[in-house]
């Protein structure tokens, strides 16, 4: 989901909370006794999930396979579909019934997500929208049984199926077919919908389908409500999905297209073949051939366009008659290719706009591939539409009107996803700080790397944004719809990726944590980890005991308040060294380093581990000193959220 204008919110929260900060804090909060807690994740693992943050021996998850068949009425603006979901118990439990996801019906104005909109609207409301799924039809096939109708109830988003005999334990699997159909919002949540421009309107296409809660081993049935905030908990499978379309529509979709040859030209292929060899952009249509009959191949009735996603946890697609198409090659680092595209109308068409998505595209997924994992998807392709930035697998919805490094900015982040949570499958609709806040921190890697740093520009310290982040009452650990609106930015997003960062930059060091990062991929790719999994996969790899960190930056809203507390020198004699006392004020506590700057010029850093912490709130150190000191200043690359940097230095009176 689209980060683009948490920032201005950022720097509100600095301005209102920055008073407070330069006011100082006399007396400490901080007690080593709540921060060192010796109990603190300490749960044991399990067959099913290691004590050290690994997929158990007996780990389990189950499958769900579609096969969908859709068809647009783009004059009512109505999708009318039916599904057929192969699904596999792999729990060591029975299961006498099954809950789908029906998130259309968060859509309609009679909704949970409609009702609990403010009065004053949001980006996730849908309010005066009379939307919603209508169901048809719905049977179940178990075992060799002849498919009959399901006894079935739906509650907001949530579809539930009484089964006559339980699905056995152990692998046994049903197929559930559903004929169903809805209006098309135009503005659904900013996830799907409809763009006008001058010829023809861009559907962006999302939740389209009823699709299989997740049952697994922390809780059952994941079955919160769809209310727009938090996101998706899904399972993987594969997917084949068939979408009829007015002849004159350019189709884009998770995986790869089946059909070239029914739904392309010749000319359309032939360019595709040579942007799957070219590093360098490639129009497959071109301005000049969106309104030209011959760009299709057919000039009346309808064409239906196939796809084919594997080993995925949701699909997407877009279409209109309007788009402008180019493309280019993905190089892999394994040696294998992939294909980047882009979709949007000619007035998105010029080269400090949408002229230079797919080279985005191409830069984001190359580099995430040599950082983390090797892209898993034929093609990468990015839609101009309504949505300011939505991600699913694959493929990505993004503003029309974006330009520069705004369009940057959202194609990195969304493309981002496909790692987070579309590799690593986690629970969005809970732990949103897992893919946003992890993304939000590869987005700056990522950034700092594309085009020799073209965008990259990193002029804030952890000193400026240390009010926002320590704004918010909630923790990082709450579940997005209970966050208030205006700290989802902050608690999901930027928190957890300057978590990161100062894990990285601070706390471990990059290669230290570029290791335990990658080995948490790698070891939950295509699978279902818990915040638990990802902390004890850390500390595990790195070989650390990040106990204090976790709880005191993810688990609590404690601050951090380190300063010089007093400077004193050996018998009274600054040729003997200097006697520095540091102290901590507030709850949270950090490695630190301290530099120290003599009255002969000379310039030296002390480093000092975050257990000088553990005993009590002051430290002191010595300082191999010459000479009287000019200066002490505790953090001086301004690394650390400090709330107050006020106290972090200390000057000679003689200076």
């Amino acid at each position: 989901m689209r980060k683009a204008g948490i920032w201005v919110g950022l720097f509100c929260l600095c301005l209102s909370i920055g008073a407070w900060a330069q006011s100082g804090a006399s007396t400490s909060k901080y007690d080593p006794k709540e921060l060192f807690h010796p109990l603190f994740n300490m749960q044991p693992g399990n067959v099913y999930r290691t004590s050290g943050g690994s997929p158990g021996p007996n780990y389990w998850q189950n499958r769900a396979d579609y096969k969908i068949n859709a068809s647009l009425d783009d004059v009512q603006n109505v999708l009318t579909g039916d599904v057929e979901i192969t699904y596999t118990n792999n729990s060591p439990e029975d299961l006498p019934f099954l809950w789908l996801q029906i998130d259309q019906n968060a859509f309609a104005d009679t909704s949970r997500a409609a009702k609990t909109t403010p009065i004053s609207g949001g980006r996730f409301g849908n309010a005066n929208f009379s939307g919603g799924v209508t169901i048809a039809s719905v049977t179940v096939e178990h075992g060799k049984n002849k498919p009959v109708a399901a006894s079935y109830t739906v509650t907001d988003t949530r579809m539930q199926l009484r089964l006559t005999e339980p699905l056995k334990k152990g692998g046994d699997n049903l197929k559930i077919r559903i004929a169903y159909s809805f209006r098309i919002p135009e503005y659904g949540s900013d996830r799907m919908g409809q763009q006008r421009t001058r010829n023809g309107t861009i559907y962006e296409i999302a939740q389209w389908y009823p699709r299989m809660c997740v049952f697994d081993d922390i809780e059952g049935w994941n079955v919160l409500p769809y209310l727009g905030a938090g996101e998706f908990y899904l399972n993987y499978g594969d997917y084949e999905y068939a979408i009829e379309v007015p002849w004159n529509h350019i189709v884009v979709g998770s995986g790869e297209l089946l059909n070239p040859n029914e739904v392309l030209t010749g000319e359309q292929i032939r360019r595709l073949a040579q942007a799957r060899q070219s590093d360098r952009t490639v129009m497959i249509r071109a301005k000049d051939e969106v309104n030209d009959m011959t760009s299709r191949p057919k000039q009346s009735g309808r064409l239906t366009w196939r796809f084919r996603c594997q080993n995925a946890r949701d699909v997407a697609w877009a279409t209109s008659k309007a788009f402008v198409w180019d493309a280019a090659r993905i190089q892999l680092p394994s040696g294998k290719t992939a294909l980047a595209q882009s979709v949007y109308p000619i007035e998105s068409a010029t080269p400090d706009s949408w002229g230079r998505s797919t080279e985005y595209v191409k830069g984001a997924v190359e580099f995430y591939s040599r950082y983390l994992y090797e892209y898993t998807y034929p093609v990468a392709t990015n839609v101009a539409g309504v949505v300011g930035g939505m991600e699913y697998p694959g493929i990505i919805f993004c503003d029309h009107r974006d330009k520069k490094s705004s369009l940057w900015g959202v194609t990195d982040h969304e493309f981002g996803h496909n790692w987070f949570p579309m590799i690593v499958g986690n629970n969005e609709r809970k732990f949103a700080w897992m893919d946003e806040g992890f993304n939000t921190f590869i987005n700056m890697l990522s950034t700092a790397n594309f085009n020799n740093g073209e965008y990259y520009n990193e002029r804030a310290t952890m000193h400026d944004v240390a009010p926002a982040l320590f704004g918010p009452v909630e923790p990082i650990m709450s579940i997005p719809d209970v966050q208030q609106p205006r700290n989802l930015g902050i608690l999901a997003y930027y928190k957890p990726g300057m978590g990161l960062k100062l894990l990285r930059e601070v706390i471990l060091g990059p290669q230290r944590f570029d290791f335990a990062f990658r080995e948490y991929m790698r070891r939950w790719a295509f699978k279902h980890p818990t915040p638990y999994d990802f902390f004890r996969t850390i500390e595990d790899a790195a070989g650390e005991d990040l106990g204090w960190f976790w709880r005191g930056y993810f688990y609590e809203t404690w601050k951090l308040d380190q300063g010089v507390k007093e400077v004193k020198y050996v018998e009274q004699s600054p040729q003997k060294g200097s006697l520095i006392t540091i102290e901590n004020l507030e709850k949270m506590a950090m490695p630190l380093t301290v530099e120290i700057q003599e009255s002969n010029g000379k310039k030296s850093r002390v480093n000092l581990p975050v257990e000088v912490w553990q005993r009590g709130g002051t430290w002191t150190f010595k300082a191999e000193t010459t000479s009287p000191l000019r200066s002490v200043i505790v953090d001086p690359d301004k690394v650390l959220p400090d709330i107050n940097p006020k106290n972090n230095v200390w000057r000679s009176e003689a200076n």
